[in-house]
C-alpha cells in the first residue's frame, strides 16, 4: 500500500527545528514528504541528530545556524537553504523565547529581547523568504500561544509578544494574499516530559476539558494541517489547548 505524501516535492524551512516543538513539526512535515531545512542557534548537536532523523524518512534535510533576531543572520540562513534546495514552499516560524518574570521586575532589556525573537524574527524570516514563497504560492505557519489569547501575571512580555504574533499573522495574511497563505498554531499547555514540570502539568491537565495536556504530536499535526489545507484558509489562529482557554 502506498503511503500518501501530500508534501512530496515541497521544501519546508522550520526555525528552531532542532528540538521540542520545532523538531516534532519538522519530522511531521518530512513524514508528509517535504524536504526540510531547520535552523538552530545554540543547539548544534541536537540539530545534527534531528537532521539524521529527518533523513531516515527518505527526504533531504539540512540544518543551518541562524539568530532569527538578526537580519544578517536570517539573510545568510535563507540563502543557504535556497542554495541547497532551490526554493522555499513552507516557512514555519517556530523559534521563540519564553521567560517567567514578575511585572515589577521586568526590565526593558527583557522586553526588547523577547520581542526581538518572538515578533521581529518571524517578520524578518517572512520578508527574506517572500520572493521564494511568492513564486511557489507558498505558506507561512507561525507558532503563537494560548498566552497570546489569555493573560498570565508573570509573563507580561511573553503574552504581549505572542499577541503581536497573532496580529502579525492576520495582517500578513491580508498583505500577502492571494499568493501566500498565513496561519498560526497557538499551543496551550504542552507536556514535553520534563521532570521539573511534572507537578505543574498534572495540575493543568485537571483544569483542561480534555483531561490531558497537549503533546508535541498535537502541535505537529496542526502545523501539517495548515501546510496541506486549502489555500482559502488564511489569517487563522488555531488554538490547540484541549479546551483550556474556553
Amino acid at each position: 500500500m502506498t503511503v500518501e505524501k501530500p508534501l512530496a516535492g515541497k521544501v519546508a524551512l522550520v526555525t528552531g527545528g532542532a528540538k521540542r516543538l520545532g523538531r516534532a513539526s519538522a519530522l511531521a512535515l518530512a513524514e508528509a514528504g517535504a524536504d526540510v531545512a531547520i535552523t538552530f542557534l545554540r543547539s548544534k548537536s541536537e540539530a545534527k541528530a534531528t537532521v539524521a532523523e529527518l533523513q531516515k524518512t527518505g527526504v533531504r534535510a539540512i540544518s543551518v545556524p541562524c539568530d532569527v533576531a538578526r537580519p544578517n543572520s536570517v539573510r545568510a540562513a535563507v540563502k543557504d537553504v535556497v542554495e541547497k534546495f532551490g526554493r522555499v514552499d513552507i516557512l514555519v516560524n517556530n523559534a521563540g523565547a519564553y521567560e517567567t518574570v514578575a511585572f515589577q521586575e521586568l526590565t526593558v532589556e527583557q522586553w526588547d529581547s523577547i520581542f526581538a525573537v518572538n515578533v521581529r524574527g518571524p517578520f524578518l524570516l517572512a520578508k527574506e523568504c517572500l520572493p521564494y514563497l511568492g513564486r511557489r504560492k507558498g505558506r507561512i505557519i507561525n507558532l503563537g500561544s494560548l498566552g497570546g489569547v489569555r493573560a498570565w501575571a508573570e509573563h507580561v512580555h511573553y503574552n504581549s509578544s505572542k499577541a503581536a504574533m497573532h496580529m502579525l499573522t492576520k495582517a500578513m495574511a491580508k498583505a500577502l494574499a492571494p499568493d501566500i497563505s498565513v496561519n498560526c498554531v497557538a499551543p496551550g499547555m504542552i507536556d514535553l516530559g520534563e521532570k521539573s514540570a511534572r507537578g505543574f502539568m498534572s495540575r493543568m491537565a485537571k483544569q483542561t476539558p480534555m483531561r490531558r495536556n497537549g503533546t508535541d504530536k498535537d502541535i505537529a499535526a496542526a502545523v501539517v494541517f495548515f501546510a496541506t489545507a486549502p489555500k482559502f484558509i488564511t489569517g487563522q489562529i488555531l488554538v490547540v489547548d484541549g479546551g483550556l482557554g474556553l
